[in-house]
């Protein structure tokens, strides 16, 4: 949870049935005599130069642009912010700028960021905007396995796939329009279709896309020197990384959770067949760039940024805000920009932010609070004051309905100091609301204040490359990082190594440090 980013907790509201999507419930003015020129005049047919094939599209060169560039700021700060590192985010730069120069729309100006975000992540907006995450960046174990990363992406931006996407579901909601609301009247100009559009990015690309966008890759590495083999040997290290997350968090049968690929239908096997469609091309002597890369990384944030927050077994602290509070037990933590979010595999959820301090400050009454400020849609019963380690406080229940049916909702609000209010919006099914009952007080009564002492050991771990010398083993070198389960696993991950897969002397492996 970033200190400048204060989210409400009035978007509670999502659980009444509100919803929070754009629905578009009026099109355009006149009749269908008016709208079919509209649809015939802004569809274009155009020949794709990168993939040859004829894209139906809705939406200009000039616009992915403005969408790519509006969009752009709002992703770099809910992915963590832009990581501090001036010669990691060169030298990433630097391979996306050999990649995009080969690719056959070489005027695209593409923009290369490198994100504070712990979590295995690439994406790319229309217009050019390619973001990866150091997360990313400290799983690969080579130049090679970045390239293919940022080839990718670059493949999904000149095939333009997110504007096709948008054109397809946009022109279908057009005509759906035409047939059912027959010359109805409407109020949206049609500037404002970019709110539905800025939401194509995050839909998932279809199997064909993705399946494009890798043959591009394979071509653009190829062109730009490297070993395209590098997008197959980086998929299996993230489908192992997929494992062990989903085995960390303690429930290994949802692994599509902690995977990327979830929204990116690719496999190792899908990527080779990419190689083999897109063959021809001399690779010998192709770059991989092992040790290279291994130095650039060499000293890079692992997991959590302290700055944010970190996750320590069940409990969750924040060394710049100075505060901590424990998680029900089997409760999974995510660290979001906004928010905390704890969740259970019965589906119950903690969810933990704070207040803007200007209207913490205009705070008198902290139960009116609560009733008014937080409740006021929501019908609160057994509003009361309280008192959690010292600070006032005030809590109150409500019944809320959603799409999923009846959810039972506890919030609790904490005043830490006089600017700063930190809420808790406990939410669970009625089945198990009791039962969770005495692990949501322990939880609201377990938030407290750090003290400087307690804040200043917390450090953030990081990557550190070492030689292999004779006698090493993953269970020796495992055994020194600084996690307390799973020890040999993270470290094979974390190398690409295979379960039994021996360290050869001489070569170098990435460990974590504190």
């Amino acid at each position: 949870m970033k200190v400048e980013n204060l989210s409400r907790l009035t978007t509670l509201s999502k659980f009444q049935g509100e919803g929070i999507f754009f629905v578009m419930k009026q099109f355009l003015h006149g009749s269908i005599a008016i709208l079919l020129p509209l649809l015939i005049f802004v569809a274009g047919c155009a020949v794709n130069p990168a993939t040859g094939d004829r894209q139906f599209m809705l939406m200009s060169s000039a616009a992915e642009q403005k969408l790519g560039a509006e969009e752009h700021p709002k992703l770099v700060s809910q992915f963590g912010g832009r990581y501090e590192d001036a010669d990691l985010t060169r030298y990433v730069e630097h391979v996306g700028a050999s990649l995009a120069a080969v690719t056959e729309a070489p005027d695209i100006p593409f923009t290369f960021s490198l994100l504070d975000n712990e979590t295995v992540n690439a994406f790319a907006l229309p217009g050019g905007y390619v973001h990866i995450t150091r997360g990313l960046l400290a799983l690969a174990d080579n130049e090679a396995e970045l390239a293919g990363v940022l080839a990718h992406e670059i493949g999904h931006v000149v095939a333009r796939h997110t504007a096709e996407r948008y054109s397809q579901s946009i022109g279908a909601g057009l005509l759906a329009t035409v047939v059912g609301a027959a010359g109805s009247a409407a109020g949206v100009p049609i500037g404002d279709l970019a709110a539905t559009g800025a939401q194509a990015f995050v839909q998932s690309y279809s199997r064909d896309q993705e399946l494009e966008a890798d043959e591009l890759a394979v071509r653009y590495l190829r062109r730009a020197g490297y070993d395209p083999q590098g997008m197959a040997t980086f998929l299996r290290k993230l489908e192992a990384n997929t494992r062990l997350e989903a085995t960390l968090a303690g429930d290994p049968a949802a692994a599509d959770r902690f995977n990327i690929m979830a929204s990116h239908p690719r496999t190792a096997d899908r990527v080779q067949q990419a190689i083999v469609l897109a063959a021809g091309g001399d690779v010998t002597g192709a770059r991989i760039g092992r040790e290279d890369y291994l130095k650039r990384i060499d000293g890079i944030l692992y997991g959590e940024n302290p700055k944010q927050g970190v996750q320590i077994g069940r409990e969750f602290l924040h060394p710049t805000l100075r505060i901590a509070f424990l998680v029900p037990p089997g409760f999974s933590i995510t660290n979001t920009p906004g928010a905390v979010i704890a969740k259970s595999p019965r589906g119950a959820m903690v969810v933990f932010d704070m207040e803007h301090p200007e209207r913490a400050s205009q705070v008198d009454d902290m139960v009116t609070y609560v009733d008014r400020g937080i409740g006021a849609k929501l019908h609160f019963k057994n509003l009361e004051s309280i008192a959690v380690n010292g600070m006032a406080a005030a809590t109150g229940a409500a019944l809320v309905r959603g799409q999923r049916g009846a959810v039972d909702l506890r919030v609790v609000a904490i005043r830490e100091r006089q600017d700063r209010i930190y809420r808790f919006a406990f939410l669970s099914s009625p089945a198990v609301t009791g039962s969770l009952a005495s692990d949501f007080k322990d939880t609201t009564y377990s938030f407290r204040q750090l003290s400087g002492r307690e804040a200043a050991r917390i450090k953030p771990l990081r990557v550190k490359v070492i030689p292999v010398h004779a006698g090493d083993t993953a269970e020796i070198l495992a055994a020194q990082m600084p996690f307390s389960n799973y020890r040999v696993e993270r470290f094979r991950t974390l190398n690409g190594l295979d379960r039994h897969q021996p360290l050869a002397p001489g070569e170098t492996v990435k460990t974590i440090v504190n």
